[in-house]
């Protein structure tokens, strides 16, 4: 189950820096973020990686009974229970606040009281688990072997070795596991990889016994040169469409996907003021526009950043407390960690490989943007302000045509809109 949370946040940049528009690069006032919330079923996963170490946190947002959950990862080496345990759910949820793209708003000023010296000071210039038995544990001739096996807080779990993918989904079968019969073909090249399989499934009195309400999210860890996030096993279910938020945390910088191009999406935008209260749908629209576009095969760049500070802050930056929940496990923590957040939806006809990453030395700032520049509404008496005010209509339009080609909503309903925002 995807965990539900609700923080609103406003910050004021230093009010020296925002008269200039230099420096409306970053700034201004936070109204609004588009979390993982505005999706119906979006998986998140937190990948702290340094070196060949790696921490991986997955969000359960499993639905229906606990009894009924199992997961299946592949991972590259037996992890003893050492390398297991419960995450924080509130750790995810804090990283989806902070990095998430987010909607800002500044006011003109009253234009006979600045003198400005260009147009584009007034206009913005628009960048376009019940044990097995004796006999199945030894998995007879299925070729599975038991490599480890534990419980961690609620979970049972189990690492499994496999020879063939048949030999492998019929022993979970057997063995209370509901793997879906499409999965065999999804497990083929983890096998021929020699990969292992990390098996969780609920041990319900201790479920009971936690007190919580809902699944907490597993972390492992491992040393391995492979940097990846296997996803095909994700798409045995998939009757659509899926999401996919990875935030990765790394020492170095900005983390790509590698076999797959790693797009940024639209960003530092004006879009038309009466947005603020459509940002949701808005944001939603663009990012299904933007993927249309992309031919649905690319992961989108919502977020890179230096953890210890943002601009503006759709939410404080984690501590090293929570750094270190989220598996950060190298020093100076907030002082030396970078958050990329990296947006994939996918299918399997598009996204037939596992997700690769590549972690870079780019520590350039990006994040997803939308601005709203709100218009003077006082009188203007003096020449600048009738041009100032003779200009508005021009930037209006401009606005609109933006919001439309990011969208694909309709410019005359745009407009309509823009106007009776005007006339309010």
């Amino acid at each position: 189950m995807k965990l539900k949370f609700l923080m609103t946040l406003f910050v004021l940049c230093i009010a020296l820096l925002c008269f200039t528009p230099a420096a409306w690069a970053f700034c201004g006032f936070y109204v609004a973020k588009a979390d993982t919330k505005l999706y119906n079923k979006a998986s998140q996963v937190v990948i702290a990686r340094d070196d060949k170490k790696t921490v991986l946190t997955m969000a359960n947002d499993f639905q229906g009974e606990v009894k009924d959950f199992a997961m299946v990862v592949p991972v590259p080496t037996v992890l003893q229970k050492e390398q297991v345990i419960v995450g924080k759910p509130k750790i995810i949820e804090r990283l989806d606040a902070f990095s998430a793209p987010r909607l800002v708003e500044y006011f003109d000023p009253d234009p006979c009281e600045q003198t400005y010296s260009r147009e584009s000071d007034v206009l913005r210039p628009l960048p376009m688990p019940l044990p097995p038995s004796a006999r199945s544990e030894r998995g007879g001739d299925l070729g599975v072997t038991v490599e480890a096996r534990y419980s961690v807080g609620e979970y049972d779990i189990l690492i499994l070795g496999a020879k063939e993918s048949g030999g492998l989904q019929t022993w979970l079968n057997r063995n209370g596991y509901k793997i879906p019969r499409e999965a065999s073909s999804l497990l083929k090249p983890y096998i021929r990889q020699k990969m292992k399989f990390f098996v969780a499934k609920v041990n319900l009195d201790k479920f009971e016994e936690s007190g919580y309400q809902y699944l907490r999210p597993l972390q492992i860890s491992y040393t391995s040169p492979k940097f990846m996030l296997p996803i095909r096993l994700g798409m045995v279910n998939a009757l659509s469409e899926q999401d996919l938020i990875v935030y990765v945390l790394s020492p170095q910088g900005q983390a790509e996907v590698t076999n797959y191009r790693t797009v940024k999406v639209p960003s530092d935008v004006n879009i038309p003021v009466f947005v603020k209260e459509e940002f949701a749908d808005f944001y939603k629209s663009m990012f299904q526009t933007s993927y249309t576009k992309e031919d649905r095969k690319v992961a989108f760049l919502e977020y890179a950043w230096d953890m210890a500070s943002c601009d503006p802050c759709s939410a404080e930056p984690l501590s090293n407390s929570e750094l270190k929940d989220a598996g950060v496990f190298w020093g100076d923590k907030t002082n030396n960690v970078f958050i990329t957040r990296l947006h994939v939806r996918y299918t399997r006809d598009k996204f037939p490989e596992d997700l690769i990453f590549q972690e870079t030395s780019n520590k350039e700032n990006f994040q997803g943007r939308y601005i709203l520049q709100h218009p003077f509404t006082g009188e203007a008496k003096c020449a600048a302000g009738r041009e100032y005010k003779r200009r508005l209509n021009k930037r209006f339009e401009l606005e609109a045509q933006t919001l439309a080609k990011l969208t694909n909503w309709n410019i005359r309903d745009i407009r309509q809109k823009i106007k009776q925002k005007n006339q309010s």
